[in-house]
C-alpha cells in the first residue's frame, strides 16, 4: 500500500465537473499541476505520489480532457480553460501556490498566474511554453495558416493513434522506458463522444496564445517568481530556446535540459521530482 495515497475527486468549478487528483497533507504548500495534450492529470501519477510526503499536490483534468465534463455549448478556448481554473482554485480554496505547466497547460495557467500574480507562489515549467522562440517545427505555423476548413484535416491528423504515440516515443534515449498504457489511455479518452472535436477546437485556438505571451512576460517581469524551467531537449514541440527565454524576464531563473522528449516524466520522473523537491524546499517557505 503506498504510504502516500492518491485521492481521486471531483468538484463544480464554473461550467465544468472537474476530476482532480489529490495528494499529500493539505496544509503543506500547494503544487498545481496542468497538464498537456492529448493526456490528463494521469501524467502527474508519479510525480505526486514522488512528492507528496512533503507537499499538497493538485492536478485536475482540464475541459475537454480525462474525465473532466462539461455542457454541450461549452467553448473550447484556452481562455475558457483559464477561466475553469480560476474558478477550480476558487472552489477548493486556494489562495496561495506554485504552479507546474506543461504543454497546452502553460498557457491555461500562465494566463492565470498574470491575472492572480499574488496567488503564485513559484513556477515550474516543463516543456511549457512562454516565448515565440521555443515554438518547434511541430508546431504549426501560425502566421501563415487558412481558414480553419482550409487546415481541419492537420487538425484531424494531430489526433491519430500514430500521432499521439509519436508524441511519446519521438527524441527518447530508450523507448523501452515508456510505459505504452500513457498513450492508449489517452486514446481511450479522445475516442469519448465529442472529445474530438473539442481537442480540434484546442489546436486551433492555440493559435490565440503567441499574441497572449507579452501579458505572461509582464507578470515575470513584475513579480519575479522563483522559476525552474525542466525541459525534454529533445521535444519538437518546445524547443530548448523557450526554456532559457525564461532568464531573459527572471534572470534568476534555473533552467536543466534533460535528454529525453515531450512528455519528459515518462523518462525522467526520478531526476524531474528531485529537481522540483530541491526548487520548492530553496523557495517556498514550508
Amino acid at each position: 500500500m503506498s504510504k502516500h495515497p492518491i485521492a481521486h475527486r471531483r468538484i463544480q468549478a464554473g461550467p465544468a465537473d472537474v476530476f482532480y487528483r489529490e495528494a499529500g497533507d493539505p496544509s503543506a504548500p500547494t503544487l498545481l499541476l496542468l497538464h498537456g495534450f492529448p493526456t490528463s492529470s494521469h501524467q502527474y501519477v508519479g510525480l505526486m505520489r514522488e512528492l507528496a510526503e512533503h507537499w499538497h499536490l493538485v492536478a485536475p483534468d482540464l475541459p475537454g480532457f480525462g474525465q473532466t465534463e462539461t455542457a454541450a455549448d461549452f467553448e473550447f478556448t484556452f481562455e475558457a480553460l483559464a477561466g475553469v481554473l480560476g474558478d477550480f482554485v476558487d472552489a477548493l480554496g486556494l489562495d496561495s501556490y506554485a504552479l507546474y505547466v506543461f504543454d497546452f497547460g502553460a498557457p491555461a495557467g500562465l494566463r492565470l498566474a498574470a491575472r492572480r500574480p499574488r496567488q503564485i507562489t513559484a513556477l515550474i515549467t516543463q516543456n511549457g511554453n512562454a516565448y515565440v522562440e521555443g515554438l518547434g517545427p511541430a508546431m504549426p505555423d501560425f502566421a501563415n495558416q487558412g481558414p480553419r476548413e482550409e487546415v481541419q484535416s492537420g487538425l484531424e491528423k494531430m489526433l491519430t493513434p500514430e500521432n499521439i504515440r509519436w508524441q511519446y516515443y519521438e527524441g527518447v534515449r530508450n523507448p523501452e522506458a515508456i510505459d505504452p498504457g500513457s498513450h492508449q489511455l489517452d486514446r481511450f479518452y479522445l475516442e469519448q463522444p465529442g472529445r474530438a472535436a473539442a481537442q480540434a477546437d484546442l489546436l486551433w485556438d492555440y493559435r490565440n496564445n503567441p499574441p497572449v505571451y507579452p501579458e505572461f512576460h509582464r507578470w515575470l517581469r513584475e513579480s519575479q517568481p522563483p522559476v525552474l524551467a525542466v525541459w525534454g531537449r529533445n521535444d519538437p514541440f518546445f524547443l530548448p530556446a523557450g526554456a532559457e527565454a525564461f532568464k531573459r524576464d527572471v534572470p534568476s531563473a534555473q533552467v536543466h535540459l534533460l535528454d529525453t522528449g515531450h512528455f519528459a516524466l515518462e523518462e525522467d520522473l526520478a531526476t524531474i521530482s528531485e529537481l522540483v523537491d530541491r526548487f520548492l524546499r530553496e523557495n517556498v517557505d514550508q
